[in-house]
């Protein structure tokens, strides 16, 4: 809560003194996961867990501070660096020929690197265009495309076998048979129009940015050596 609630508050609050936009990462988790469509930004919030109030607060805490933020939401983040599903996927088909993924829970694949491209699109168009009010509020920005955790899985062990490597099953399993401290919605899917028309921008589809992922880690480790 001090970093993502009131930490974010701080840097809104700092940023209006200086007259200086500010862009907020915020999260699917803001939302409870039980509706049956994707998300718009309009949705009612509701999050199920601390991390999702955590970050709606900041949410809150930005749009108090400043008028000139764009809040942006974002779900199932990966990317080379760091701790990830990508990540963790290939290090278990590393150990096991087969690896059990929920498969009752549905989102949007989204690359680290694709979101920070979209950042700095969004910034350059918030100092570009300080008054238009279309560029600032809450937008969701995601991978195109969506999947469940078995459905990502299985095409990280489609990309690591087309490398070369030998094949890993998935095991499709329900959420009930993976308990975690964290509740997490089932639904985590947001509808990204509404950034595409005022910014001019969207994420790719998310399987052609896990293929670049996958090959660029497998790549690092054949370089690394044994």
């Amino acid at each position: 809560m001090a970093v993502n609630g009131a930490g974010a508050g701080v840097v809104a609050q700092a940023a209006g003194r200086l007259g200086a936009p500010v862009i907020q990462l915020s999260t699917d988790y803001v939302f409870d996961g039980a509706l049956d469509r994707p998300y718009c930004e309009d949705d009612p919030v509701g999050p199920v867990g601390v991390y999702g109030r955590s970050k709606l607060a900041g949410e809150r805490a930005v749009a108090e501070a400043t008028d000139d933020h764009a809040i942006l939401r974002t779900a199932w983040v990966y990317s080379p660096f760091g701790g990830n599903f990508v990540r963790t996927m290939l290090r278990l088909a590393g150990e096991r020929d087969e690896v059990a993924v929920v498969a009752d829970q549905i989102g949007s694949p989204s690359s680290a690197l694709d979101i920070a491209d979209a950042i700095f699109a969004v910034a350059a168009n918030l100092l570009a265009r300080p008054a238009d009010p279309a560029l600032r509020g809450v937008f969701h920005m995601a991978g195109a495309g969506e999947a469940s955790w078995a459905e990502f899985a299985e095409a990280i062990f489609r990309e690591r076998a087309g490398r070369g490597l030998r094949p890993v099953a998935v095991r499709r399993i329900a959420t009930v048979d993976y308990p975690t401290a964290a509740r997490r919605p089932a639904n985590s899917r947001l509808h990204c129009a509404r950034l595409g028309a005022a910014h001019g921008v969207s994420l790719p589809d998310w399987r052609g940015s896990l293929s670049a992922c996958v090959g660029r880690l497998m790549t690092d480790t054949e370089r690394a050596g044994p």
